[in-house]
């Protein structure tokens, strides 16, 4: 039984999504890589490839690679 504070998972709460696409350098895009800004610079080289300035802090934090690399694995790059 639900308890009557919890959602459904079909259930949504707008703001909660707008705030959580605003993280995103892509929303609606394939990739997971964090918005850059002045407190999370993209200023971090891939763990994959190396190339500079690739990833955030907090894609770095999160164990991430680069856009490339990870299409790449995923069969969706060139």
């Amino acid at each position: 039984m639900l308890e009557e504070n919890t959602m459904r998972c079909d259930e949504h709460d707008e703001h909660d999504e707008h705030d959580e696409r605003d993280t995103f350098a892509d929303p609606y895009g394939r990739s997971a890589l964090r918005a850059a800004s002045k407190r999370n610079p993209r200023n971090r080289p891939c763990p994959t490839c190396g190339k500079p300035d690739r990833l955030t802090p907090a894609d770095e934090a999160r164990g991430y690679q680069c856009n490339a690399c990870a299409d790449g694995l995923e069969g969706c790059g060139p």
